[in-house]
């Protein structure tokens, strides 16, 4: 899978930790994929709209990678191959333990 050519978001979760996200568009829905800093996808949401989805994740703490110059002054966009792996938490925003 490849997200490369989506915008990123971000939100720093730890010292040196961010969780990442893009949103896909399919079939006229929205969904948002979560990864982390090697690139391991680890859960998704689904909005009826991209609209939708922006707002959730700003809601949620995430910012637009390409819009904040010093975040990207102190952080990298994640590089490498994209694939499903298990978050020790489980599905930490699918779950709601991690979203409103």
């Amino acid at each position: 899978m490849d997200l490369s050519d989506k915008p990123y978001w971000f939100k720093v979760v730890d010292f040196l930790q961010q969780n990442w996200a893009v949103i896909s568009t399919e079939a006229g829905m929205a969904k948002v994929i979560f990864f982390s800093d090697t690139c391991g996808i680890f859960d998704e949401l689904t909005f009826p709209s991209s609209t939708e989805a922006e707002s959730a994740l700003r809601r949620n703490g995430f910012n637009t990678y390409d819009d904040d110059v010093e975040a990207q002054k102190l952080i990298r966009r994640p590089v490498g191959t994209f694939r499903p792996v298990p978050h020790p938490n489980g599905p930490i925003y699918s779950s709601g333990r991690f979203w409103r």
